[in-house]
């Protein structure tokens, strides 16, 4: 049975540039189904000369709330009405909540990835952990690692950007230092590929792979296996694809938006389907 659209029905979606790949409406309508809420979750396609305009739509449509993807994701910052506080630290906005009329930013990727470690059993208290990639990605989840880790090391080949975001967390953490490169990858307990290498079968892997032991754990946020997971796996590791992360990032997001704990087995039966 299908959604029913009335002039009651409440309207979420996301903002993104572009939308065709994404899957988030398959595990938000699916939930919203399953809790018999009048809501539907739509991808607007929002170039981005156009996103001021689509920000103030929210408003004049009545949107319940929207996620934003990229491009939009650090530009989106200066047109809403308030900041939530790690989403201002992460400079960066995935899901916007309209609160009668008052635009509401929040981040919840770094705790998207932080329950998807949970849900696994892996512990970040005490271990030494390098996230590869110095992007938005990264400052989520980073803004998180730093303060459970031993100690968090970041590489990126742009030194500017990753100079920034290990200044940024320093100013809450005193663990964070940068990585001057990914060749003694052995010596950490969890290493994290936040770049988007491994997205194209030409691409690169963004490490050794053959230092790589068996006690590790290698996270990709990439949401498919990836030739640096499927390596990783090979040598024994611990292996995690992004998928978990973007199904639990939705959980919060909707809990935002409704008030309501979302079926989360329903999301990820969603999710994998989605996929297949």
């Amino acid at each position: 049975m299908g959604i029913d659209i009335n002039g009651r029905t409440k309207i979420t979606g996301l903002f993104g540039y572009p939308v065709e790949h994404t899957l988030s409406p398959a595990m938000h309508n699916a939930a919203f189904q399953e809790l018999d809420l009048n809501y539907c979750y739509v991808p607007f396609l929002v170039h981005p000369d156009y996103l001021a305009s689509a920000v103030k739509a929210i408003t004049a449509l009545n949107l319940a709330g929207v996620n934003v993807t990229v491009p939009h994701k650090e530009k989106v910052l200066p047109l809403l009405d308030e900041i939530h506080e790690e989403a201002s630290f992460i400079g960066a906005v995935n899901t916007i909540v309209n609160s009668e009329g008052r635009l509401i930013g929040y981040n919840t990727d770094g705790r998207g990835f932080m329950q998807s470690l949970s849900e696994k059993s892996i512990a970040i208290e005490g271990k030494d952990i390098i996230i590869i990639g110095a992007g938005g990605a990264s400052r989520a989840i980073s803004y998180y690692l730093s303060q459970k880790a031993k100690a968090l090391y970041l590489y990126d080949i742009d030194t500017g950007k990753v100079g920034k975001l290990v200044s940024d967390l320093k100013q809450i953490r005193n663990n964070v230092s940068t990585a001057e490169d990914v060749s003694v990858i052995e010596r950490f307990h969890i290493i994290v590929n936040a770049t988007p290498l491994g997205l194209k079968k030409e691409d690169p892997l963004p490490l050794n792979t053959s230092l790589l032991r068996e006690e590790q754990t290698v996270c990709d946020l990439i949401y498919k296996k990836t030739p640096l997971l499927e390596a990783a796996s090979k040598k024994g590791c611990t292996t995690i694809d992004g998928l978990g992360m973007l199904l639990w990032q939705g959980v919060f997001a909707f809990e935002l938006w409704t008030g309501k704990k979302p079926p989360t087995e329903i999301m990820r039966d969603a999710l994998m389907n989605s996929i297949k």
